[in-house]
């Protein structure tokens, strides 16, 4: 039997939600001061620690055309959705197997959703400054539902993924009666799915470029999607389907640049590709007009959030997280774990960047439709790549802050610089315990103690 969260994990809940309708609150300061609000005292608010008020102008202008905002309004978005995204991550480990999903609402964002099966816990979800919406199903339980649906899903029913918002599966069917045979051969219930017909088949973008294009020694072109190291050796991180290992790539001028290391498609689509010594990876990404966007982390933002994209064939075009965690079937076959979103994409685009103020998201699978008439894409999460590959993101850096005073020892423990680490993750460090809220890489001057968006003290 599943028992109700601890008085004490509520109190901090609730405390940890007050950044989130203090923002809210100061949604009109923000707009007269086209700045997003700031934590007065104490550790970095979400916004703070992710830079969102250091977000570059190409990004903001694109926020602004594609997603019908001013600037101040881009800016306050880009702010409500780091606090949003540490508020749901709080709820969601407060509770426990009740949580059926989260997601944002709004011209900035400034609504909160979290769902729950359980209705003793709408109280104390509204008390975090979130609207409560109590619904049937689990996320867990969905989920699962959908890796079974995964394991026998073919061409016909291409893409599915779980709709948080509504509170149930969704599978695409190619042909009339696709989705209804799948579910009869896996036995899912009717009940949590919805069938939904479409015209287009997602395939991967080929011929594409992402900050800057590169070229494939067998032919053909794809996209840098983040820069990366490992060790000494610079590289970049890019979509699996680009290439395989040992494949031979030259850079946007055509002079020799590296060689792919490693590459999973499908099941996955990442890979990277180490540069030589005339190449330096830079913690940039290429934005309108060639200039250059700055990646200060990776944090995975909530569905709903705003996403932009960079590549070669459309330039920068910006949307909304619709579903993380969604699988795609190609006709190369399926691949999971991939974000579903509303920004366009045509070939030419597919391993690309995509980010969300500053933090990386992840490079462009594939997608349907165009830039003409919108379209539906896909990119994978750039976590997974740097973790499989031990891969670290560059970027631009941010304040370590002033560290242990003269003769004061480190403080110790296993949280670690350059790790990767996923929700639910516990850790050691200056003698305390936390658990890791999001997902994304850790790096100087985001220990536990100084990013409460990332950590909870346990």
């Amino acid at each position: 039997m599943l028992r109700r969260p601890a008085r004490a994990a509520w109190t901090a809940l609730a405390a940890a939600g007050l950044a989130l309708t203090c923002l809210q609150a100061g949604s009109a300061t923000a707009a007269s001061q086209s700045a997003p609000p700031a934590a007065s005292t104490g550790p970095a608010s979400a916004a703070a620690a992710l830079r969102t008020d250091a977000a570059p102008p190409e990004l903001l202008r694109a926020m602004e055309r594609d997603l019908g905002l001013t600037r101040t309004q881009a800016l306050t978005r880009l702010a409500h959705e780091a606090e949003a995204g540490a508020t749901a991550a709080r709820v969601r480990q407060a509770l426990g197997g009740t949580f059926a999903g989260a997601w944002v609402d709004g011209p900035e964002s400034a609504t909160l959703t979290v769902a729950t099966t359980r209705a003793a816990d709408t109280a104390a979800i509204r008390a975090t400054g979130a609207r409560a919406v109590l619904v049937t199903h689990g996320l867990t339980a969905l989920e699962q539902a959908k890796n079974t649906l995964d394991r026998t899903a073919g061409a016909e029913t291409p893409v599915r993924y779980v709709d948080v918002r509504a509170n149930r599966i969704v599978v695409e069917e190619t042909r009339p009666g696709a989705g209804a045979r799948l579910l009869a051969t896996t036995g899912v219930s009717r009940d949590l799915v919805h069938v939904v017909r479409t015209a287009e088949a997602p395939r991967p973008l080929y011929d594409i470029r992402g900050g800057d294009a590169y070229y494939m020694g067998g032919g053909g072109r794809c996209s840098v999607g983040f820069a990366v190291t490992r060790g000494t050796t610079q590289g970049f991180a890019t979509a699996g389907h680009c290439g395989r290992a040992g494949t031979a790539t030259s850079g946007y001028n055509q002079v020799a640049q590296g060689s792919f290391q490693a590459s999973v498609f499908p099941g996955n689509d990442m890979a990277w590709v180490a540069t030589n010594t005339n190449w330096t990876a830079t913690p940039y990404v290429k934005g309108a007009g060639g200039a250059n966007t700055q990646v200060t982390g990776s944090v995975l933002q909530p569905v709903g959030a705003s996403v932009c994209r960079s590549g070669s064939t459309t330039g920068w075009h910006c949307g909304t997280i619709q579903q993380h965690n969604t699988s795609v079937t190609y006709p190369e076959g399926t691949i999971s774990g991939v974000t579903r979103t509303t920004v366009c994409a045509e070939p030419g685009d597919s391993g690309g960047s995509y980010i969300s103020g500053s933090q990386a998201q992840g490079v462009t699978s594939g997608g349907s439709g165009n830039c003409s008439s919108g379209g539906t894409t896909f990119f994978q999460p750039l976590n997974p790549i740097l973790q499989n590959y031990g891969l670290t993101l560059r970027t631009t850096g941010s304040d370590p802050g002033p560290g242990p005073g003269p003769g004061e020892p480190e403080p110790g423990g296993t949280w670690k610089a350059g790790t990767v680490y996923k929700a639910g993750d516990v850790v050691t460090y200056g003698g305390a315990t936390y658990r890791c809220l999001q997902g994304h890489q850790a790096q100087s001057g985001w220990e536990p103690p100084n990013v409460p968006a990332l950590w909870q003290r346990a």
